[in-house]
């Protein structure tokens, strides 16, 4: 297969723009996303672009332009043009990767394969709107395929490979939950996109945006030369990009800058060192400068920083300076001349299929593997008090107040997989126990939508071949006979948090430690593909403080915020929280609840309060919300408040101290009944 070199003014249409789609060229105010997209367009194994951002902010035009640059493809067909693909949320893994030909067996009789979406992507666009709500086996999937330009499929009898390797780009809004760190690293560069504040700016989009709806044609002729010049250089940069030399000076700072960073593996200098040769390439220079190498670095290290997933991605413009100012002065040092025997230049076995932190060995990743541990306690939450506690918010006198350093919080231990007992629909995540499109194959059933099971298939056929007269040869099949796989995996939850920050929550140690459990707690979400919701009682009111949302580095960050001190009107929380879950469930019916209660139990709010705190836990009960209550009471003289409050939700009751401790071993192990979320 070769590239063909495109002719000008006749670039082809993205899919889903019409005939006339919006001009790479005509994009305004986004140029470091351009960039990123133009430096994967000339070298496809930097690994594609993660495009985060707001709303409205010209992600998916520039993409869907993008397509129209690249050079047409020659195959045994002809030219075409190289294609954009579109990967939709729900796709299965048959539609991703490929299957067996079920037409064709059952009509021919013959073994064949239909190729799925990464073979029509090949030297395209694959674009995946919303990556952050793929499910993760599927993510796994497209980026490995990604990084090794072909795709292997074993399964269904069928063993077949063949090439993809296309420009991967993703799209994802942070409001709606993040990637999981390794997945993150798998992209080559990430670019944050905003709307311009320039007032400028903003007219100058919106004046082309109404050109272009009033006459698409016509605005895509307008620009038309602009766009055949940027697709020129394109070519012209690959043809160039193998003589780009990249010498040892440059490659001291490359490895300098990445080390500076703190960068794990070194999937990250390579990339840095790829798009620095891009870059020089697209440039139109035959050597790589200090230029390109920092350019380079601001789009492939910001996303390889993070160390926890509520960590903010990034690097400021003084820490990159300070990086390369570091970096120049290494490479002003003499190199030694001596290596070790038997070292060489070969690549490192991290970039590409095997390498040491692939997603396959993500204790995060699809299944987490028994025994692996899914969260560091050392970490954020782990130990150190939240976001608004502690020895910072002790400084401007914390959440109670008191202007006093709080007494550090117990590190936390990972709290076992609470999950909501029963079978769910199977929201995507990684909790409780759901029928889902993936995972461990039950039964066969009728529905076809889990895959084939072969076996069901042949067992449904054999008593049928006396009376469709077969006596000798193939085993005869017909359409009704078909048994698909009935599947068991996990599923996501809503978990909704109710915070006691009343007056008897309010001492500084206390609320310390409730900060960090509720944090330990979201990361467990956040590892679990949860959705979570925040509800903070006090005073008189219960305040939604986060709605339902994927985006649990949201929920931390709102936890600084919360206000402190006054009565505690728990029966208003608890009916928030059971108004909240039954809106959510008209729009999110697979999603099954959860409800995590922290509370001494001690309700103040209103008359009869504890009665009533009772009455509003029993309709949640018998609702079939399952709950955990976590035991907030400290002192020598214990009411026991929070375990009667559980007994009403028919929920699970765990003492503060036991996410602090050993004592959760006794938990996981000893479980909960009733409607109370069990301990896996």
């Amino acid at each position: 297969m070769e590239i063909a070199r495109p002719a000008p003014r006749t670039l082809p249409t993205a899919a889903g723009e019409g005939e006339a789609g919006f001009p790479f060229s005509a994009v305004i105010g986004q140029e470091q996303l351009q960039l990123a997209l133009i430096l994967c367009a000339v070298h496809p194994g930097i690994g594609g672009v993660l495009v985060r951002g707001e709303k409205g902010t010209a992600k998916s035009t520039a993409v869907r332009a993008l397509a129209r640059l690249l050079p047409p493809v020659v195959d045994e067909s002809g030219a075409r043009p190289a294609r954009l693909v579109e990967l939709p949320v729900g796709a299965t893994e048959d539609r991703v990767v490929g299957s067996l030909d079920l037409e064709r067996v059952l009509r021919d009789g013959e073994q064949a394969f239909r190729p799925g979406l990464l073979a029509a992507a090949h030297h395209g666009v694959l674009y995946v709107d919303e990556v952050n709500l793929l499910h993760d086996h599927l993510v796994d999937v497209l980026l490995d395929a990604a990084a090794m330009g072909r795709v292997h499929i074993e399964r269904d009898g069928v063993s077949h490979s063949h090439p993809a390797r296309f420009v991967l780009v993703g799209t994802m809004n942070p409001e709606e939950g993040e990637l999981r760190p390794q997945l993150l690293d798998r992209f080559g560069l990430t670019v944050d996109v905003t709307a311009s504040r320039d007032v400028d700016v903003r007219m100058a989009v919106v004046r082309r945006r109404l050109d272009y709806e009033a006459d698409p044609a016509g605005f895509a002729a307008a620009c038309a030369p602009a766009d055949a010049e940027i697709a020129d250089r394109i070519l012209t940069a690959r043809d160039r990009l193998p003589g780009i030399a990249l010498d040892d000076v440059e490659l001291r700072r490359i490895a300098s800058v990445c080390a500076a960073f703190d960068v794990d593996g070194m999937r990250g200098d390579l990339v840095v060192a790829r798009t620095a040769t891009a870059h020089a390439a697209w440039c139109g220079r035959d050597t790589v400068t200090a230029d390109d190498v920092r350019i380079a670095a601001e789009l492939a290290l910001p996303h390889r920083r993070r160390r926890d997933p509520f960590d903010e991605p990034g690097i400021t413009p003084e820490q990159l300076d300070e990086a390369m100012r570091e970096a120049a002065d290494q490479a002003d040092r003499p190199e030694s001349t001596e290596e070790p025997c038997g070292e060489s230049d070969a690549g490192s076995p991290e970039d590409g299929p095997g390498g040491g932190d692939r997603p396959d060995n993500d204790p995060a990743g699809p299944g987490g593997g028994a025994g692996q541990p899914e969260d560091d306690p050392d970490g954020p939450g782990g130990g150190q008090p939240a976001a608004g506690s502690g020895e910072d918010s002790a400084k401007s006198g914390g959440p109670a107040g008191s202007g006093q350093a709080s007494t550090p919080a117990a590190a936390p231990v990972r709290p076992p997989r609470w999950e909501v007992p029963g079978l769910g629909e199977g929201a995507p995540g990684r909790r409780s126990r759901a029928r889902t499109r993936q995972g461990r194959v039950v039964n066969a059933t009728p529905d076809l939508t889990g895959g084939l099971h072969l076996l069901g298939t042949l067992q449904a056929a054999a008593p049928q071949q006396w009376v469709r007269g077969r006596r000798t040869g193939p085993l005869r099949l017909a359409a009704p006979d078909l048994r698909g796989a009935y599947r068991e995996g996990r599923e996501g939850n809503l978990v909704v948090f109710v915070v006691d920050t009343s007056g008897s929550m309010a001492a500084r140690d206390r609320l310390s430690a409730v900060t960090g459990a509720v944090v330990t707690l979201l990361r467990d979400a956040y590892q679990r593909r949860d959705k979570v919701a925040v509800i903070a009682v006090r005073g008189s009111v219960a305040e939604l403080v986060l709605p339902p949302t994927s985006s649990t580095d949201i929920a931390v960050r709102r936890l600084a915020g919360l206000r402190t001190g006054g009565k505690t009107p728990l029966a208003t929380g608890l009916r928030k929280a059971h108004e909240v879950v039954r809106r959510e469930r008209v729009r999110d019916p697979r999603r099954r609840p959860m409800l995590v209660l922290l509370t001494d139990g001690r309700a103040t709010g209103g008359t009869d309060p504890v009665p009533r705190a009772r009455a509003s836990a029993a309709g949640l009960a018998r609702d079939g919300i399952a709950s955990i209550v976590i035991d907030c009471e400290r002192g020598m003289v214990r009411l026991g408040l929070a375990a009667e409050l559980a007994a009403a939700l028919r929920g699970t009751v765990v003492r503060l101290t036991e996410l602090t401790g050993s004592a959760v071993a006794d938990t996981v192990r000893t479980g909960a009944s009733g409607t109370g979320a069990r301990a896996a």
